[in-house]
């Protein structure tokens, strides 16, 4: 093979160096974060520290992602530089298809990653999980359309092989970067050959003759020898890990509740008009032992109420699920899904007030029905009412069993990460209509 005459400044452009530093300290980082969240998602004292280590985890997979198709657009658009002529032949064979094989597994990491997420199965639990992927907390990033569309038992068997390939995956870049960095450090220390220079531009560049470009046959043969071994890891794992036939368990009873929304009795009591402004509909609970708080932004309601004409106050409150708001991304993605509120199918919840009860002072009670899908609950709803010169504040809270109206029940029937419980505030003020 022929040489060229000798380089001192032969290395990387500063896009392809700040693109290689940044990807590989993404790498590193994500291979510690997944060892501890795997393991602490699982303990009750850990699990929502794990829960946001996890969506961060996503978030970089997908930074890494980014990058990588970046890195290869430039890679092909770009020389790189040429290896020492005094590496052996088999050295420059390994070092490139070394090189294609990282960029293999930079692409298969975080798109095994993507397909466990949009299975919507644990595999640590064996047990259905959606959970929605935001880009740290900016803008959710969809799943893939056809696994997390598919059949219960493929999308089992595709979490399994995904989570199987993405884990050795994982070792397989560990194994890599070991080799890669001692290679680096050998030629720094040992040949003294300058080929760690190509990408710490502040290391002295050594003067030694270079050799020729390989040829496209080699490149080939590189390209296939990289490849092939992050697909053997990936394959071998993947089917390793396919689960076995899942039970066919009998399906579970459920009542559903008419959907339509029934004829209320006409109001007899005072009219009052809501001030949006100065009004909230507030739900709490707690995930993954966490508490949190949201809010619904957009809803109405029809209130007919006069302490002295219980008997004729009525209240229809209507909520647009869509309009759910807990300022995590990941959660709000959630709420969104077809387990929970699905405004997709269901748009709006609704509580329906038929009778009002005097408690005693400015207590009072309103009783009816809350609606959230195709499931109807009978609630009470304990307030305060408290008027001067035709302006009125009701305060009111009341918790709901999540669980009884069909809300998170495929991923968590038994309340292991949402509890079962919810808190719904309501802060009202208004209006009495002339």
């Amino acid at each position: 093979m022929t040489t060229s005459a000798t380089h001192s400044r032969d290395r990387y452009p500063a896009v392809a160096i700040l693109l290689h530093w940044l990807i590989g300290l993404s790498i590193l980082a994500m291979i510690p974060m997944g060892w501890w969240m795997s393991d602490a998602i699982e303990q009750a004292e850990t699990q929502a520290l794990a829960y946001r280590v996890f969506q961060i985890h996503k978030s970089v997979g997908f930074l890494i992602l980014a990058l990588t198709l970046l890195r290869i657009v430039w890679r092909l658009t770009h020389p790189v530089p040429r290896l020492p002529a005094q590496m052996h032949g088999w050295e420059r064979f390994a070092a490139r298809a070394t090189h294609v094989a990282f960029y293999a597994l930079m692409l298969g990491l975080p798109l095994t990653g993507w397909a466990y997420v949009s299975s919507g199965w644990a595999v640590a639990t064996d047990t259905p999980l959606s959970v929605p992927t935001s880009w740290f907390g900016l803008f959710a990033i969809p799943h893939i359309g056809f696994i997390e569309h598919a059949s219960e038992a493929v999308r089992r068997t595709i979490g399994y092989m995904a989570m199987g390939a993405h884990s050795k995956l994982a070792w397989g870049a560990i194994v890599l970067v070991v080799l890669h960095v001692g290679a680096a450090l050998k030629h720094q220390f040992l040949n003294r050959d300058g080929v760690l220079a190509h990408m710490v531009p502040v290391l002295p560049h050594a003067d030694v003759p270079l050799a020729a470009p390989p040829s496209a046959k080699e490149k080939w043969v590189d390209g296939f020898a990289g490849v092939a071994f992050v697909a053997i890891i990936g394959l071998t794992f993947a089917i390793a890990a396919k689960p076995a036939p899942l039970a066919q368990a009998d399906a579970p009873a459920t009542v559903a509740a008419a959907a339509n929304d029934t004829a209320l009795k006409a109001g007899t009591a005072s009219t009052w008009t809501v001030d949006q402004a100065a009004s909230s509909i507030q739900f709490s609970g707690t995930h993954s032992g966490a508490a949190f708080t949201g809010k619904f932004n957009s809803w109405t309601a029809e209130i007919h109420f006069d302490p002295a004409d219980l008997a004729g106050s009525t209240a229809v409150v209507t909520v647009e699920t869509a309009s759910a708001q807990t300022g995590d991304a990941t959660k709000d993605g959630a709420l969104k899904g077809a387990e929970w509120f699905n405004p997709a199918q269901f748009p709006t919840a609704r509580f329906e007030a038929s009778e009002f009860v005097a408690l005693g002072g400015n207590r009072y009670e309103a009783r009816g029905t809350l609606r959230i899908k195709s499931t109807s609950q009978p609630v009470v709803l304990p307030f305060t009412f408290d008027e001067a010169s035709g302006e009125a504040n009701v305060s009111g809270k009341v918790s709901v069993d999540r669980t009884q109206l069909d809300l998170g029940m495929v991923s968590d029937a038994a309340a292991g990460w949402v509890s079962k419980m919810i808190d719904v505030e309501i802060k009202v003020r208004a209006k009495k209509a002339a």
